[in-house]
């Protein structure tokens, strides 16, 4: 028996890989999925894709192309999440400050260097017109670390999604002043080329098996219900995330679009260079729409 190994955030964007993992569909065939929660975010992942210690990712897209410019041996075998990532703007909930007029110094608790933590500050950084050369960043690994380094006088920002974070808004440890979308497409599934050569069609296939649980996903009553349970998430919240996400229910990917971000992601300095598409997709698996 072959394990194939996939990595993912412990949120309830991959409640359709967790669906899919549980009924082991490939298991007849020798091949066993094992699923990993992953808290620190992308930027560890894509470590975990370098060292072999994965063979899938479901990575934020930003994320992994910077990674795969800087050697990431792996490509993206679609989207997962097309919809952009709703990024919650926090501080300790006992600071004073109450607005991002009141930043004077933007520091940033990130999960790791090179992950949507970080680089969705430059995003923010742009929009609020900080030089971003003078972004301060201290790593704490995940949610619960920047949990426990918040600090009342010092109103040090940390990047997570909003809907993840909010019982602890909700609770008043942690303080949301303001959101910022990811001007791109948020969640891609990538897969090492070691995988690729290894597995070959089956990757595809589990693919497939995903974009068809999510697709029903979308369209069952009782999925908001199924979420809040699995996740211990308010369905109230749930119901609004839900109207906000489109998940990937087929192999297209738009590659205007695609260019688009990364010229984004240039004009930001998360990558140095627009990257060729056919180095980073498999192409002989897309749709590339235009």
């Amino acid at each position: 028996m072959k394990t194939l190994r996939i990595t993912g955030v412990p949120e309830h964007f991959n409640f359709p890989w967790k669906k899919v993992v549980a009924t082991q569909p490939f298991q007849k065939d020798g091949i066993l999925l094992d699923w990993t929660d992953e808290s620190r975010g992308s930027g560890q992942m894509n470590k975990d894709l370098r060292e072999d210690k994965t063979d899938i990712a479901l990575v934020l897209t930003e994320s992994f192309l910077k990674d795969f410019e800087a050697g990431n041996p792996s490509k993206m075998i679609g989207f997962h999440v097309t919809s952009p990532l709703n990024w919650g703007i926090h501080i300790s909930g006992a600071s004073p400050v109450n607005t991002l007029d009141d930043i004077k110094k933007p520091v940033f608790l990130i999960s790791r260097i090179g992950s949507g933590s970080q680089l969705m500050s430059y995003v923010l950084a742009k929009r609020e017109g900080w030089n971003p050369e003078k972004l301060e960043f201290k790593i704490v690994n995940n949610l619960s670390g920047a949990l426990e380094v918040m600090a009342p006088d010092n109103p040090e920002m940390f990047l997570w999604e909003k809907y993840t974070t909010k019982p602890w808004v909700d609770s008043n440890q942690m303080k949301r002043i303001g959101e910022v979308p990811s001007p791109w497409p948020c969640f891609a599934i990538i897969a090492t080329n070691k995988a690729l050569a290894e597995f070959g069609e089956v990757l595809f296939k589990l693919r497939d098996l995903v974009y068809e649980a999510s697709k029903n996903l979308q369209t069952n009553a009782s999925s908001v219900a199924d979420i809040s349970k699995n996740y211990e998430l308010d369905a109230t919240d749930v119901k609004e995330w839900f109207g906000q996400t489109i998940w990937a229910i087929d192999a297209e990917i738009s590659g205007t679009q695609l260019v688009k971000s990364m010229n984004t992601m240039k004009e930001l300095g998360i990558i140095s260079e627009k990257i060729p598409l056919e180095d980073f997709l498999t192409y002989e698996h897309l749709s590339i729409t235009d």
